[in-house]
């Protein structure tokens, strides 16, 4: 029985399992070495490394940050992870300290991951009680799941939004969703107001207000939870209804937890932005009231359940769709699985209205799905007590092995294969750069670019990867019409540098990027020593080079490196390897 274990004991355990769960995700970061979206550098590494060096220290801002719509405690926590490797760096050989900036994130990042596996598994216990069978079948989910080895490595702040969703509620008093133990009388206010519960209840307040201020849509995860725990007994599915009084504590304290740590972002947001600001504030204006998140994609209303779902669950799918839809059999079970659907249900249907749709926006309800089909993953590949065979042994392995073989080839093309290219190519660069850094004569390097990057724009990392705050490098720019209203005439044909590139590559390298004189009459911007870009230009160069413009006789293009980025694309600008050229400049 799980009351015969000790506090000693069951410390023991969570900690050994913890434990696991961080060398696993450790072993994660290290294996993946492709890159997935760009919102992993850009919306947090690249800040964070300005907030830790400076504005001089090569760092891609882009315009998300300069109009303050994002809060600045994600990349202030990278800002001091930062802080911190440099400082260690300063005893440590100059190779070595590259080193530790690059890796300082992704141990962090493993870490936030692991503590994401480790509360899943937690609340798997809480609401699952004495199946300890289900619980565990929660934990191998999450662990075995690609889309955990994929993506909760990274550092997107979805990620640290799902680990912050699933340790919040945990802490949530799911005891008044709980029947209760034989002999032991509870009320409501007994839960909240013991020095346990009360502790429990902020740290929940305080994780679910910073996920919210993190991502303001988390918010439709909470709402449902909210509800459900404070309506009247006929409305909720809570077995322990507050009094008026109760309800009254229990609001002061999301009140007092809530602000105090409006407050510390205010003061965060401050302290990086420089002014007062107010980032769900903007990030609503901007996406919302300007419509400016169409600008990145426009996805049909189906697409989370089509797609989006898929994505999350992979093989576990046909299990979740079928726990959602089923009530729970069991009269004696948590009424707070129902109230974690409600909250699945809510952020599917609030966030298949907005136009602009990504899976990792759902992210957060992946730990959600996990333990509400635990269950029924637990009873058709485990046998139980109930039968001859000894329980907690295998069964429809006919199923399982496949599964676990499909699992196994998605996570390690996609995490070990799939867009590696645009990663590696960085590490090229910043080694062709410390070498020339070294000789007599380093003025390519101090006078002028080192590389241009002739591709989508944010298709490689930036700064967190090339470290070297001299190492000049340009990309082509992909920043939305700010200045134009919706459904305009300007908003609907307008064209960033990207797309102007890919209308007319020549016309783009002449006029625009290196033109041989400028509306001022003085010379444009120099070819740099490399171009980088995917194989489908390379005839564009060799025209623009070898042709009377600008490009001629500046030197022989020549592949100096170039990296097999995957087997497909959903993107034709980015087919074919990735090349660096030498323009002999």
């Amino acid at each position: 029985m799980a009351s015969s274990i000790s506090p000693q004991a069951r410390a023991y355990s969570t900690t050994h399992v913890f434990g696991a769960l961080l060398l696993l995700r450790l072993v994660n970061v290290a294996l993946v070495q492709t890159f997935f979206q760009p919102d992993e550098y850009f919306q947090c590494l690249e800040p964070a490394w300005q907030a830790a060096f400076g504005e001089g220290s090569g760092a891609y801002i882009t315009w998300e940050w300069q109009h303050q719509l994002r809060s600045s405690l994600h990349p202030t926590l990278f800002a001091l992870v930062y802080k911190f490797a440099d400082l260690l760096g300063q005893y440590v050989v100059p190779g070595l300290r590259t080193t530790l900036l690059l890796w300082a994130p992704k141990v962090t990042q493993a870490t936030i991951a692991a503590l994401g596996d480790f509360y899943t598994w937690e609340l798997a216990r809480k609401l699952y009680r004495h199946d300890s069978m289900a619980s565990t079948t929660a934990l191998w989910m999450t662990v075995l799941n690609p889309w955990q080895f994929y993506v909760s490595v990274r550092t997107f702040s979805n990620s640290l939004e799902t680990t912050l969703t699933i340790a919040a509620l945990n802490y949530w008093p799911w005891e008044v969703f709980q029947p209760p133990l034989k002999d032991k009388i509870r009320t409501f206010g007994s839960i909240i107001r013991s020095r346990e519960g009360a502790k429990s209840l902020r740290i929940s307040l305080i994780l679910a207000a910073t996920a919210v201020l993190l991502r303001p849509t988390n918010i439709l995860i909470w709402s449902p939870v909210l509800f459900f725990t404070l309506m009247p007994r006929r409305l909720s599915q809570a077995l322990l209804n507050p009094t008026l009084k109760e309800t009254v504590v229990f609001l002061t304290e999301i009140l007092f937890c809530g602000l105090l740590t409006l407050a510390t972002s205010v003061v965060a947001d401050r302290l990086y932005f420089g002014v007062w600001a107010f980032p769900p504030y903007k990030w609503l204006y901007f996406n919302l009231s300007q419509d400016l998140a169409v600008f990145y994609g426009e996805n049909a209303g189906h697409y989370y359940l089509t797609q989006g779902l898929p994505l999350l669950c992979t093989t576990l799918l046909p299990f979740v769709v079928l726990s959602l839809w089923r009530s729970n059999p069991n009269p004696y079970a948590s009424k707070g699985f129902t109230v974690l659907k409600w909250a699945v249900f809510v952020t599917l249907a609030v966030l298949s209205q907005i136009s602009h749709k990504e899976a990792r926006f759902i992210y957060p309800l992946l730990p959600l799905l996990h333990i509400i089909s635990a269950k029924m993953v637990s009873s058709f590949f485990l046998y139980s007590s109930d039968h001859y065979a000894t329980p907690g042994q295998f069964r429809n392995k006919r199923y399982l092995i496949p599964g676990l073989l499909i699992n196994l080839v998605i996570a390690s093309y996609l995490g070990i294969a799939h867009q590696r290219a645009v990663i590696s190519v960085m590490d090229f660069l910043r080694t062709e750069y410390a070498a020339g850094a070294d000789r007599p004569s380093p003025d390519v390097i101090d006078e002028g670019r080192f590389a241009v990057f002739l591709m989508p724009c944010h298709s490689t990392p930036w700064r967190s990867h090339l470290i070297y705050p001299n190492l000049s490098v340009r990309a082509l720019t992909c920043e939305p019409p700010l200045h134009t209203a919706p459904f305009s005439y300007e908003r609907v044909f307008y064209r960033d540098e990207a797309d102007r590139f890919y209308d007319d590559p020549i016309s783009f390298l002449s006029e625009e990027l290196w033109p041989s004189k400028s509306a001022f009459g003085e010379k444009g911007e120099r070819v740099p020593p490399y171009i980088v870009g995917f194989e489908g230009i390379e005839p564009v160069l060799t025209e623009y080079f070898a042709g009377t413009g600008s490009g001629h006789g500046v030197g022989e293009l020549r592949r100096v490196w170039e990296g097999w980025n995957g087997l497909f694309t959903d993107d034709w600008r980015r087919a074919g390897k990735l090349v660096v050229w030498e323009t002999g400049a």
